[in-house]
């Protein structure tokens, strides 16, 4: 398959999408509402410090630091290559045709899996932030998030790419404005117990670095909009690298200034369902923490909606290249959205969540187990794109040492990353779950090789 190589003036044709509508700003918050930076204080911090206790910054500077080489890896496409396919055409230009198939196969199950994760976010925050909540059955709250996600992603990708930027906005302000509140009330001080990784085990912290991933994965999702953004070809990278800093600050400060704050009241940081609502009160701004709450809520939605909308254009690209039915390769006509593939993701994610909901699994349960399957896509798609890197630039003559010591870092930060997944062996249901993902992958390679037809480029 020849390279999709554009200038920075080209626009991109022959997608059915919209062309150059996006601003740098609304392309980067296609990133960030995959990453949904409000969910992660709220809610996968306290899983972190579950595992890894005092050592819950280090987890996250780990997951930080790999996921900040995965983002310099992608940039180096993203400034020459602009497609719908995102992370699957990068690995499809550079590696055999199986590496590229298990890519895009892999990130359409890592998109999807996390929109039904944060459906279950949804419910999750839907009873803690409204009692009544607890009469309306669980697969209903998930039709209900899951049908309105899907809606907006198939009218239009920037009203979708503005309320998303506006929705983190206001929710990151209010978590950044209580923990700057808490650590002034604190003072200027070193939490020693943290510092020193007190009662901290290296098994511990591994476990939190997989899980803290889960908090950066999305960063990489403003890629997709290749046909959509404005000069893509600097936009996107800068989206992608961008999204990975500033979540990585943010949430080192999050894990940090949450484990120093419940030490201070003596409660449980990995048992709390609403920790900014305690955080709040003891900066002494405790209208903030119900505020906060309603701003993750919301932010779950916002992720579920980004996800759709990632996961509907790389499916898009899969299908303009012969691999799945040609209609999910249309767009539609006054939307300019791909609304087939649109609706056939939105349909998977409800299907997930409504059915794990059906089946008696709580908002939280839906939020770990699908979470954890994705993990699986995105370390898979990601290790793919570092090992294509080195041969996409060798062949285009640009390959140079120190884009050769990136790769590699980034390819062994994905491979560790993967080993902590599978040891120590998990508890069940989630010891079942690269059994799952490896079933998947199977069935959908087999699929690919049976049934592939001629590529419409």
């Amino acid at each position: 398959m020849p390279l999709e190589v554009l200038t920075p003036d080209e626009a991109p044709t022959a997608s059915g999408l919209r062309h150059d509508i996006l601003t740098p700003l609304e392309t980067l918050s296609q990133s960030i509402s995959a990453i949904a930076p409000t969910t992660s204080p709220a809610l996968t911090v306290p899983l972190v410090f579950a595992l890894a206790g005092n050592g819950t910054w280090l987890a996250y500077l780990l997951a930080g630091g790999a996921t900040l080489l995965m983002a310099l890896c992608i940039a180096r496409f993203a400034r020459t290559s602009a497609s719908p396919g995102s992370l699957y055409k990068y690995a499809t230009d550079s590696l055999p045709a199986s590496g590229g198939r298990t890519a895009g196969w892999a990130l359409l199950l890592a998109y999807t899996a996390t929109g039904a994760s944060v459906v279950g976010g949804f419910i999750n925050y839907a009873r803690v932030l409204v009692p009544s909540a607890h009469a309306i059955p669980t697969p209903v709250l998930a039709l209900i998030a899951t049908v309105a996600a899907t809606w907006f992603a198939y009218r239009d990708v920037q009203v979708s790419a503005r309320m998303m930027l506006w929705i983190e906005a206001a929710s990151v302000s209010m978590i950044v404005l209580v923990l700057a509140a808490l650590l002034l009330r604190t003072g200027p001080h070193i939490d020693l117990p943290q510092v020193e990784l007190r009662a901290v085990s290296p098994a511990g912290v591994r476990l939190g670095v997989v899980l803290a991933l889960f908090s950066f994965v999305g960063f990489e999702s403003a890629t997709t909009l290749g046909h959509e953004a404005k000069n893509p070809l600097r936009t996107i990278p800068r989206a992608v690298i961008q999204s990975a800093i500033l979540a990585g600050l943010f949430f080192l400060v999050c894990s940090y200034t949450e484990a120093l704050g419940f030490r201070q009241i003596h409660q449980d940081l990995g048992a709390s369902e609403a920790p900014f609502r305690a955080l709040s009160t003891l900066a002494h701004l405790p209208v903030l923490g119900p505020l906060i709450d309603i701003g993750a809520f919301v932010s779950m939605f916002a992720c579920t909606l980004a996800c759709i909308t990632a996961a509907a254009r790389v499916l898009l690209k899969m299908s303009q290249d012969g691999l799945l039915h040609a209609h999910l390769a249309r767009t539609h006509a006054r939307n300019e959205t791909p609304h087939l593939a649109v609706l056939t993701i939105g349909s998977v994610v409800l299907v997930l969540s409504v059915g794990l909901a059906a089946r008696g699994a709580s908002g939280a349960d839906i939020y770990g187990w699908m979470g954890s399957l994705a993990v699986y896509g995105f370390i898979t798609t990601y290790g793919l794109v570092a090992a294509a890197l080195p041969i996409y630039l060798r062949r285009n003559a640009q390959l140079t040492p120190a884009a050769l010591t990136l790769a590699i870092a980034a390819a062994l930060a994905m491979l560790l990353a993967m080993a902590g997944t599978l040891y120590p062996i998990p508890a069940q249901p989630y010891s079942w779950l690269p059994y799952i993902y490896l079933v998947y992958l199977i069935a959908g390679l087999t699929w690919f090789h049976f049934a592939q037809r001629p590529s419409h480029e």
